[in-house]
């Protein structure tokens, strides 16, 4: 993995918020949704890029570890689980 998880997580998702902001300015404590506004379908491009990006099968998850990633925070912790340990 080319860099660490949680500056690939910021990174991926800022490129499907609207305004882009800078990654480093993304804090991991904030709710996805009522923070940033992240819709379901930009829930899901992110969550499917990061997982891409980080080698973590998305069919690790189930829908409660999705609905349960609330926060940039909660999904590097839950990625963390399922990343490649080489990274």
């Amino acid at each position: 993995m080319p860099t660490d998880l949680d500056t690939l997580a910021r990174e991926q998702l800022s490129r499907v918020l609207r305004d882009h902001p800078e990654p480093a300015a993304l804090d991991p404590a904030e709710d996805l949704v009522h923070t940033y506004g992240i819709t379901s379908l930009n829930k899901v491009l992110f969550l499917t890029s990061l997982c891409r990006a980080a080698d973590v099968g998305l069919d690790n998850f189930t829908e409660d570890d999705l609905a349960g990633m609330r926060t940039l925070g909660n999904v590097v912790d839950a990625l963390r689980r399922h990343a490649p340990q080489n990274g």
